[in-house]
């Protein structure tokens, strides 16, 4: 009589293929050393670089100056206690003295950090997506990132900082601001209306019946999102989808599942709503291959 039984490595290989995936670990550094780049009044700009793979998390931060962030490949998202921005190569963003942070890797990138002196800053209180002009971007690159204690890879670093500075900075003032961001509410109930589309961001529930959940009327949260978030239900939504698309886009997922992982019936509806939001079709998010270059520690 044959055996009807499965053998038990092949059972164990079968089990172990249903079984879910567990999502890719989280590696987690500390602030990458900004004490080691403190602008100050002789090197008001200070620049740094860090290659980092994804997945990396730099914990949560904070330092009495403010900061331009930006990737020179790879889509990076920086948080705050009041939301999340996404940050792909074409863009920089600007982020206040004081405010705490930190920063996921949702790819392999190339991350660059100019911390500028706050005599010389922008006063702006806010978070602020830029769109980096060739200038600024040139501008940015040419910095010396050498940190303290060792001698600049250019002897002229200083004084070419000092010069840089005042067209850096009138480069950043002068960038348009674009909203890539998914800010959070301090109100309880509203940020739990917020955090379950976040978890769920392709439910096709209205308003009114996400509304229900937390025992509000659909107009009192919709007049809750302008007081509380400065933009309307639609607007937030809108938000936490391209959040949710973006990263997806970046580790090459086709457009037609992320339409659909996004709650888009159609995926030509999904890039109506994604260019318009962000000037750019889904697929110039889309991770492309680069050729192998050497890895820097």
């Amino acid at each position: 009589m044959p055996n009807t039984q499965t053998p038990p490595r092949r059972a164990a290989a079968a089990a172990a293929a249903r079984a879910p995936r567990l999502p890719t670990p989280v590696h987690s550094v500390q602030s990458l050393t900004p004490h080691l780049f403190e602008p100050n009044a002789v090197r008001p700009l200070r620049a740094k670089e860090h290659f980092l793979k994804a997945d990396t998390q730099v914990e949560l931060h904070t330092h009495p100056w403010p900061q331009l962030t930006f990737s020179t490949r790879g889509v990076i998202r920086l948080s705050t206690q009041d939301g999340s921005y996404i940050v792909p190569p074409s863009r920089a963003l600007w982020v206040p003295a004081n405010m705490p942070h930190s920063v996921n890797l949702i790819e392999d990138a190339e991350l660059r950090t100019v911390y500028l002196h706050s005599w010389m800053a922008p006063s702006w209180e806010n978070c602020e997506v830029l769109e980096i002009s060739p200038l600024l971007r040139a501008l940015m690159l040419a910095l010396d990132t050498t940190p303290d204690g060792q001698a600049p890879a250019d002897p002229h670093a200083a004084q070419r900082e000092r010069w840089i500075a005042p067209l850096l900075i009138d480069e950043v003032e002068r960038a348009t601001q674009i909203r890539i961001d998914v800010p959070l509410p301090a109100d309880k109930r509203l940020r739990q209306l917020c955090e379950s589309l976040l978890r769920a961001p392709a439910s096709r529930a209205t308003l009114a019946e996400r509304a229900a959940t937390i025992g509000a009327s659909e107009r009192t949260v919709a007049r809750m999102f302008r007081d509380q978030l400065g933009m309307s239900w639609q607007q937030w939504r809108q938000q936490a989808v391209l959040a949710h698309a973006i990263p997806l886009l970046a580790r090459g997922m086709p457009v037609s599942q992320v339409a659909s992982a996004s709650g888009y019936a159609t995926d030509s509806a999904f890039c109506a709503m994604f260019k318009a939001a962000t000037g750019q079709s889904p697929t110039s998010f889309q991770h492309k291959k680069k050729s192998s270059q050497p890895q820097r520690d």
